[in-house]
């Protein structure tokens, strides 16, 4: 479900005017494994089918552009300490959220509701762009990255998310 981004997640305050800010949550299992990088893992090597499909239109559109696409960030020689999830440069480790690149959080977040304390899980993306050609590609991939980030939360609660147990 859509929600605002978190104030406490580190990319919630990285831009003064983002051209793109967003964030969605799913409600994860009392028992899911409380690490969100084994949780962003979990969700992004379990995305559906159509996204690769979706990611390979987009690579063959940008990649006249100058901009990278999943088959070279995937593959690309990384220096010295770079970790990925999937495609996304880790830029930062906390407790309880994890800092990827493209200005991605995945954070895992307790809320109070009334009927006791509640594990949520959040994908936060936050996007500045420098150029037009920026915002044109932001305004065009928008649409289908809501669709992609929402579907794979799903996908991933269907599954079933890792639990301290299955760790």
């Amino acid at each position: 479900m859509p929600v605002s981004v978190p104030g406490d997640s580190r990319v919630s305050g990285m831009y003064d005017a983002p051209y793109l800010a967003d964030a969605y949550a799913i409600r994860l299992p009392e028992d899911a494994i409380p690490d969100p990088e084994v949780l962003a893992r979990f969700m992004f090597a379990h995305q559906p089918s159509w996204v690769a499909g979706l990611l390979s239109v987009r690579d063959a559109l940008v990649a006249g552009f100058g901009i990278k696409t999943a088959r070279e960030l995937r593959t690309s020689p990384k220096p010295a300490g770079d970790e990925r999830v999937n495609i996304f440069r880790i830029y930062e480790r906390r407790p309880h959220e994890i800092h990827l690149d493209f200005r991605v959080s995945v954070m895992r977040e307790v809320r109070a509701l009334s009927t006791g304390p509640r594990p949520y899980l959040i994908v936060s993306t936050v996007v500045h762009c420098h150029n037009r050609l920026g915002r044109t590609y932001i305004t065009l991939i928008a649409p289908f990255h809501r669709l992609v980030v929402e579907s794979g939360l799903r996908r991933a609660a269907r599954l079933g998310w890792p639990t301290v147990a299955k760790a």
